[in-house]
């Protein structure tokens, strides 16, 4: 788990390639422990943590997005109300198109 989440933070600025749904909701669900630790605790660091995890967390979406076969400009689909939301979370929960090899 450490090696995924440590992979989120190099490869902060790889837009290309794809990114498994275990790798996406492991690294959602460490980000979201350490954000809600944080903003009780230590608020002043909960900014910089938001921060600093922007371009990672764009990277990683737009990655997952590539993986079920898609353009990267799906990620725009957010902005449409309610539907788009509901699609960006089937979109992202989708199964790989192609099986990595390992």
């Amino acid at each position: 788990m450490l090696n995924i989440y440590s992979q989120f933070w190099t490869k902060a600025f790889d837009f290309k390639g794809s990114t498994t749904r275990i790798d996406f909701w492991t690294i959602f669900l460490i980000n979201t422990v350490i954000g809600l630790v944080l903003s009780n605790y230590i608020e002043p660091l909960y900014y910089l943590f938001s921060l600093a995890s922007i371009c990672p967390s764009l990277a990683i979406t737009i990655r997952r997005i590539q993986d079920t076969g898609r353009s990267w400009t799906w990620i725009f689909i957010i902005f449409v109300p309610i539907i788009g939301m509901l699609w960006f979370l089937y979109l992202i929960c989708k199964p790989s198109e192609w099986s990595p090899k390992y």
